[in-house]
């Protein structure tokens, strides 16, 4: 009975990590005849996991979707990703999950061994997360199951947006895709009555049901769609616009860069392009610099300008504290200096 008892759960690894065995595959696996096998497939289905069998030369067994979830099995490093997965969790921008997360966690925990409880506590006691700039709002997770199933179904999605103003517009859209990006979730999709692609904030979606009816799916605006929201949150999205040549590897700039600041292209092994906008040329000087990378502009030439203008700027401020008690000077040599918030309305780049 043991060694009964070993073997289906050795038959059950097996189906769950691969997507289709032959009988003659497992039995070879399992040191077993194929009888043996379909009398073990057996024992699982009355346990209920539905395993499907296909018949034929070219037939197997597969583990499919049953109507309740049944136990699964990890191996010691699934194991150990799943519960820091799961602690994770508890920090990301989806309402409730930080709960459902602590309580699925606790269930890990009790049936895990003392040699992977002690990896899991020691990954959480010395890791700190370290996330950018200011928290976005929670996304319910009925709202996003609701849409991903109308992106499924190709059905008219009817709701409530509220842009960054606060506005609130009534939409209907034919959705296509969610994009998850640095905690945020984005829908893309094409709006019916202005007859273009848009991408919505998810956070700010309030479905209003009846939805419907459905639709035929179109080509969507790019095979990248986490390239083309990264060019509509970082770049579209602002009134100024700007590519620089980064002097770096892409790879060393993707670590200083989000997705939401700017798209980065790989241009040779030591220099990428950054594509980004912001809401005016001084805003982008310090965007630009911000990113602690030498860099060329390549456009616009007006980028150049505002550069030459800062440095003139700060090489007056650096002469001013070499010499205490000159008076103020403005940038043409006068009396007055020009109020600050006339040339920079600071550096941060809000996500439309």
């Amino acid at each position: 009975m043991l060694e009964t008892s070993a073997r289906l759960l050795r038959l059950l690894s097996l189906l769950q990590a691969h997507r289709e065995w032959s009988g003659p595959d497992l039995a070879d696996r399992l040191g077993v005849t194929p009888r043996t096998v379909r009398r073990d497939v057996d024992r699982l289905r009355e346990l209920g996991y539905p395993v499907n069998a296909s018949p034929g030369t070219g037939g197997g067994y597969q583990l499919g979707a049953g109507a309740e979830l049944p136990p699964l099995l990890l191996d010691d490093d699934e194991a150990v990703a799943v519960a820091v997965g799961l602690r994770t969790a508890a920090g990301q921008g989806i309402e409730g999950i930080g709960e459902t997360s602590v309580r699925a966690l606790a269930k890990l925990e009790q049936v895990l061994p003392h040699r992977l409880r002690r990896r899991v506590g020691a990954l959480n006691a010395f890791t700190v997360p370290m996330l950018r700039g200011p928290q976005p709002s929670a996304v319910d997770p009925a709202v996003l199951t609701e849409l991903a199933n109308l992106c499924r179904d190709a059905e008219r999605l009817r709701f409530e947006y509220r842009d960054h103003e606060g506005a609130v517009s009534r939409r209907t859209v034919e959705p296509h895709r969610l994009v998850c990006t640095e905690r945020r979730w984005y829908l893309v999709a094409w709006d019916v009555d202005r007859e273009d692609w848009r991408t919505f904030r998810v956070d700010r979606v309030t479905p209003t049901p009846p939805h419907g009816p459905r639709f035929t799916p179109r080509t969507p605006p790019a095979e990248d769609l986490a390239a083309y929201v990264s060019r509509g949150v970082s770049t579209r999205a602002y009134a100024s616009h700007a590519v620089v040549r980064l002097l770096v590897p892409v790879a060393e700039a993707a670590e200083r860069i989000s997705p939401s600041a700017g798209t980065l292209e790989a241009e040779g092994e030591d220099s990428c392009v950054l594509r980004t906008g912001a809401a005016n040329l001084d805003v982008m000087v310090l965007h630009v610099m911000m990113t602690g990378l030498e860099f060329e502009v390549l456009e616009p030439a007006g980028l150049t300008g505002a550069i030459r203008t800062a440095r003139d700027r700060l090489s007056r401020a650096l002469d001013r504290a070499d010499a205490p008690g000159t008076p103020p000077r403005s940038r043409d040599g006068g009396g007055r200096t020009p109020p600050l918030h006339d040339h920079v309305r600071g550096p941060q780049k809000h996500t439309p």
